[in-house]
């Protein structure tokens, strides 16, 4: 199983989009049971809020329910838990590395690395374009699937050669 937190400033924005994109792609891969997937704050702002209410209107829209979720802080302990830790911009990364005292495991990434980009995913916080957004984190969403697709399908092919 593959257990993975996206992490963002408050995790009422991107994180959460985030997380409920991927945990949408992955059921319509028929993956499900093969994930855990949640996400996170390097803040204490926000802590047990709601998404905010544009970004659970915008994942309505694409059929997806996020109620329940509530903001929580990323943890020293969430580095041990997750096999990755991905976040969104590189004020996330810095505060990611503090909170999980470094990264010797190689765990911690930037969404748009798996979308084949380098850079921040913008905050519609502060942007107010949630759509932007929206494509952004589909698109890193998308590729980390896709990565992660691959490297499943390689232990089972490397499991049946063990077979043979």
């Amino acid at each position: 199983m593959t257990k993975i937190i996206f992490i963002c400033h408050g995790n009422i924005c991107r994180s959460p989009m985030a997380e409920f994109i991927m945990k949408d792609l992955v059921s319509k891969a028929g993956l499900s049971k093969q994930f855990e997937i949640f996400s996170a704050a390097t803040s204490t702002e926000e802590i047990g809020n709601p998404v905010y209410p544009p970004v659970r209107k915008l994942l309505a829209e694409h059929g997806i329910d996020c109620a329940g979720k509530t903001a929580r802080q990323l943890t020293n302990a969430d580095y041990d838990r997750f096999d990755l830790l991905i976040g969104m911009d590189q004020e996330n990364l810095r505060n990611m590395y503090h909170i999980c005292g470094g990264d010797y495991a190689d765990k911690l990434h930037l969404l748009l690395e798996y979308a084949g980009r380098q850079g921040d995913i913008p905050d519609p916080w502060y942007t107010r374009d949630f759509g932007a957004t929206w494509q952004e984190v589909e698109a890193g969403c998308r590729g980390l699937l896709e990565q992660l697709r691959k490297n499943i399908d390689g232990n089972k092919q490397a499991k049946s050669l063990y077979r043979h």
